[in-house]
Order: C-alpha cells, then structure tokens, then sequence
C-alpha cells in the first residue's frame, strides 16, 4: 500500500502465518498475541521501535533486523540535505521553475563543524564522506567506538559540547525510551544561532512544535527531515508550510543498493529462523 499497516490491519494478515518481513508497521502486543503460528518477525531495516519487542519475547517471536545494509544510503542522503539547506537549491529551482531568476548566496560547508548525533553505522559513514569536505567532524554517542574515532578525525563530545560547537547536527540515533522527544526546546536552545538540523533517523526524536518555536525564534536557519512524528503528515503540520524547512517523504533508505541489501538480510532471517537455525541479526 505504501503506507504504515495499522495494527488492525495486521491481525487480519498475520493469521496462519509463520513468518513476517516487516516495514515500519505497527507490530503491537495484541498483534503478536493474535498471530497463532508467528515463529519470526523479519525487520526490513534496522528501526525495531514498532514493534513490541517484550510481548515478541513472552510469546516466543524472534524478532530480526538488517543492521548497515541501509547506512551508506542513509549517510548520503544526509549530505544531500545538508547541502541544499546550506545552497538553498530547492528553493532555487523552485523559482527558476516560475521563471525567476534568484540571486541566492549559500553557505559553503568547508571550514564549518559538523556535528553527528548517534555515530552507529549511519553516523560513521557520514563521518567518513564528510572527510572530503574539509569539515571539522565531531560527535556525540552513548556508546562511542573510540577507535573509530581516532582513526577518522572524528571529536568525541558530549552532546551539549556538540550542540554549541556545530553549524550543521545531522541526527543519527534510533527511538527509544531515553532519545524520543529528545530533541526539544531544551536541546534546540543549546544549539549554535543560526545552525541547520537534519533528522534522517526517526520522526519520533523531535519534538516538532518546539522545532517550530526555534525557527521562529530565529534560533535555527533551517531544517530538512526525512521523517516526521506523523507519516504521512497531515496537511496542517506547520512544518510543511515553513519555506525554511525541506521534507521528504522518509526516502533515505530507499536506494536500489540499501533495498536489495535489506531485502535480502531479512529474507534470509526469515528463512534462518524458520529453518530452526541461529540468525546473526537476531534483536530478541
């Protein structure tokens, strides 16, 4: 369908069956329960937030996921937003398109800090493709590979220290308990005036209101996301009307190289499990 199944829509689907490649549908607790011969739940990437990994656990469903097999896509598609935020093209071939002829002066990436929220698989490959930008890379993580970090230029910091050095954050952590509204007004003060925000990750991250107030506070000088709290978007979202904000419709991931990888890593997890054997990518 293109869209988000309900989790309505799945007890109807998951009757009879013994194993589920998964998007980002809702795979609730009264789900699992319904579905009377479910071995494996498959995830089509690597998010697992939609799914109720503890009723998956108490109900014997091994729930797999495809870790990296989207990071390079994702990384790239983050640079592209960084920089038709800082050259304003969208808005540039918007006009051209009108038949305008617009003088817009951008911001140059290099010389600039960027800074990487969450330096997992997406968050390193950013690292690396920023390199050649000659930009100053640092980032914050719970988790930190240190050497990782060393090796590739890459400040570790704590996330205030991030915020407060960087003119462009690019969020690159997953939805849980401890990151979901994470971004809020609270966070979006400790950032650099006139700093840009990407969100590649997870709608859930921000808190879109309070991302409202600091564009209109003039606390940041744009914002691109990929992924909203709501998606689709409801047509009266703000954000959607906010010329200094680029949305896109949750595309990162969607490169023929990330699907047929992900495609591939949760169709043979699927099969492992079935099969009784041990998937590598196993989350429960």
């Amino acid at each position: 369908t293109g869209k988000r199944l309900s989790a309505t829509q799945l007890k109807e689907m998951l009757k009879g069956v013994d194993g589920y490649i998964a998007g980002v549908d809702e795979v609730t607790a009264e789900v699992i329960a319904s579905a009377d011969r479910l071995k494996v739940i498959s995830r089509y990437g690597v998010g697992v937030d939609n799914i109720d990994l503890e009723a998956a656990r108490q109900h014997g469903v091994i729930v797999t996921n495809t870790p990296g097999a989207n990071a390079a896509s994702v990384a790239e598609m983050a640079i592209g937003l960084a920089l038709d935020l800082t050259r304003g093209m969208t808005t540039a071939i918007d006009q051209t398109r009108r038949g305008k002829w617009p003088p817009i002066t951008g911001v140059s990436l290099k010389g600039k800090t960027f800074g990487i929220v969450g330096l997992g698989a997406v968050g390193r490959e950013l690292a690396l493709r920023l390199k050649g930008f000659e930009v100053r890379i640092v980032a914050y993580d719970p988790f930190p590979n240190k050497e990782f970090a060393a090796a590739n230029g890459v400040e570790l910091k704590n996330l205030d220290e991030v915020l407060a050095a960087s003119d462009l954050v690019s969020l690159h952590l997953p939805a849980t308990a401890e990151t979901r509204g994470m971004v809020n007004a609270g966070f979006l003060a400790g950032m650099k005036r006139g700093a840009f925000l990407i969100n590649t990750a997870r709608g859930e991250l921000v808190d879109e209101a309070a991302l409202k107030q600091a564009l209109d506070n003039d606390t940041l000088r744009g914002v691109a996301l990929d992924v909203l709290t709501d998606e689709p978007p409801s047509a009266s979202n703000p954000l959607l009307a906010d010329s200094r904000v680029i949305v896109t419709p949750h595309m990162a991931a969607h490169t023929d190289d990330a699907m047929a990888c992900m495609g591939r890593m949760a169709t043979e997890d699927c099969l492992t499990v079935l099969r009784g054997e041990q998937s590598a990518h196993r989350v429960v």
